[in-house]
């Protein structure tokens, strides 16, 4: 009785959890579709700033009284945040959103297994070299070669995120240090964007789709997944997640008709197949 009480109390996070997921590949998205209206640094420069906006009425952070290594650390995952978008935006303008998103999550699944010195993670590290493999633009592989690139590149800047984020959740409380993180990221994306585009961010159709992609992408997912954390252990959570790229590939299909081929969606479970196990092995483990 105790277990079945159990699992319907998480039936409501994880709905949640993937309705944060379909938000954020949502917002990915639209901004896709509109390329050809607005250029992707236009749109992560909007997705970003409004975005930014969105998070500081919402948390109203307080910006003074900080040291600089602690300004210095919100520059930095700001910047992280800030190239991770524009990476992945740009990438998605070459690539499927599900591939895409497949080969970005090879970084925080890097930071999984770094943090761990278990001979069997091997097997994971494995599975997700194969996944990333059968995407490479080689051997017959469709997939745009800079856009691959970007998405790696993308990846790693969520690792990096990852990382400067723990760190920033021990100094700033609540949710006041992402508001100004991303509030650093859209000062260092947002000039690139004006200097794309110029007035043609003004645009009142440009701005109102901006700012459903802000909502989207960045504030209506961040609090489901805040509100799904606490309610889910993370064990379950990273589970979850791991099956990211299979709700992106959904949403492509779905808003974009995007279609994977067969070696796309083997390279996909693979990723996430080795990022389940990852999780599941090293929550056993501890």
């Amino acid at each position: 009785m105790a277990q079945l009480t159990t699992q319907q109390n998480w039936r409501s996070p994880i709905l949640m959890l993937f309705l944060a997921m379909a938000s954020i590949h949502s917002g990915a998205a639209i901004a896709k579709s509109l390329f050809d209206q607005v250029s992707p640094f236009g749109m992560v420069s909007l997705r970003l700033g409004l975005g930014a906006l969105v998070l500081v009425i919402l948390f109203r952070p307080q910006w003074r009284h900080h040291s600089w290594q602690e300004y210095r650390l919100l520059a930095l995952l700001g910047l992280s945040m800030g190239v991770m978008n524009a990476c992945l935006y740009h990438a998605i303008a070459y690539i499927p959103i599900g591939a895409a998103v497949t080969l970005e999550f090879i970084g925080p699944l890097g930071v999984a297994l770094a943090h761990s010195r278990r001979g069997a993670d091997w097997l994971w590290v494995m599975l997700a070299a194969t996944g990333v493999v059968l995407l490479a633009p080689v051997g017959g592989a469709s997939l745009h070669p800079i856009g691959v690139l970007l998405a790696l590149i993308a990846g790693s800047c969520w690792a990096a995120y990852i990382l400067l984020s723990a760190r920033v959740g021990k100094v700033f409380p609540g949710s006041e240090g992402v508001a100004m993180a991303m509030t650093a990221g859209a000062i260092a994306i947002v000039p690139f964007g004006i200097a794309a585009e110029g007035t043609n961010l003004l645009n009142p159709y440009v701005l109102m789709m901006g700012l459903l992609v802000a909502v989207l992408s960045s504030a209506l997912p961040y609090s489901l997944e805040m509100s799904a954390l606490r309610q889910l252990p993370v064990k379950v959570f990273g589970v979850l997640m791991s099956v990211e790229p299979a709700v992106a590939s959904c949403i492509g299909l779905i808003i974009l008709g995007e279609q994977l081929s067969f070696r796309m969606v083997v390279a996909m479970v693979l990723v996430s197949s080795a990022s389940i196990g990852s999780t599941l092995h090293s929550r056993t483990a501890q």
